[in-house]
């Protein structure tokens, strides 16, 4: 029986994981017209070549991430028992995995993963699903963090359950939407949905203190967090006003996309060097 059933689950994942790709780029496009749309460089690896694309932007997002993952590393080697800095490593250090898989998939090497050998282009893939989980992750983490710091009692509770099913919960659409396959499910739009309520929690907390007056961290924390409203507010005015498009017919590549992995770089500074050394749990009444 269990040789019979184990192949049957394992093809079964293996069609539904399959399901992802045949959700078509949004407009349709074939390889040749992707290529197109944005720059690219060919590299040599041996015997293979590979397309890379928007050099420039994956460089950012790398920069991103790998700023992201030793901050967080930083952070959670520093932590000596608080509870509160442990999470915030945590948080830093998934948002910059999900950054590094995320520049795989929508820069570096998007062509490869997504359009080389077939007739149109996938909208996304499992790199982005993954970076989509572990990104709504990482912002809750961070919300868990300031709880620790900020909070106590019944007001620290409900802030950890709210993080905790804020988190499962995200996750669980997800999942769904990459099997069903339904891209709204697997966008960045719902990603912001999900993860504003945590930011604006966060924000909160800095802003309203409880039980003592705002200290030079909560301060570093709202312009922080009032920061990465901006960055979002920038990236959402320059999709809009469609400025990638007209500065790429100058020959200038500098994406909506770039706009957000900018800001987010000085941003994660702050949030590593500013902010992580000086956190520290909150006593309980």
């Amino acid at each position: 029986m269990t040789r019979r059933v184990l192949p049957g689950l394992a093809l079964l994942a293996t069609a539904a994981c399959g399901r992802l790709q045949t959700l078509p780029a949004s407009p349709p496009q074939t390889p040749e017209s992707w290529l197109a749309n944005q720059p690219w460089v060919q590299l040599r690896l041996g015997s293979r070549s590979l397309l890379l694309i928007q050099p420039s932007s994956t460089l950012l997002i790398y920069l991103l991430g790998l700023a992201g993952l030793a901050l967080g590393l930083r952070a959670w080697r520093g932590r000596h028992g608080q509870r509160a800095r442990a999470w915030w490593g945590l948080g830093l250090a998934l948002w910059g995995l999900g950054a590094l898989l995320a520049g795989t998939s929508y820069q570096a090497f998007g062509w490869e993963i997504k359009c080389a050998g077939r007739a149109t282009c996938a909208w996304t893939s499992w790199w982005e699903v993954f970076y989509l989980l572990l990104t709504v992750a990482a912002v809750d983490a961070l919300l868990v963090a300031q709880a620790h710091a900020g909070a106590a009692g019944r007001r620290r509770r409900a802030l950890l359950a709210y993080a905790t099913a804020n988190a499962g919960v995200y996750s669980v659409v997800v999942l769904a939407g990459a099997f069903g396959p339904v891209a709204f499910l697997v966008s960045f739009e719902l990603l912001v949905l999900f993860a504003a309520p945590s930011v604006l929690l966060c924000l909160g907390l800095a802003a309203w203190p409880q039980g003592r007056a705002r200290t030079r961290l909560d301060r570093t924390l709202v312009g922080a967090w009032l920061g990465l409203l901006l960055v979002l507010a920038a990236y959402y005015l320059y999709l809009v006003l469609g400025l990638t498009q007209r500065l790429w017919a100058r020959g200038v590549w500098f994406s909506e996309n770039d706009v957000l992995h900018a800001g987010l770089v000085p941003w994660m500074l702050v949030m590593g060097v500013l902010v992580a050394p000086r956190l520290g749990d909150q006593a309980e009444p």
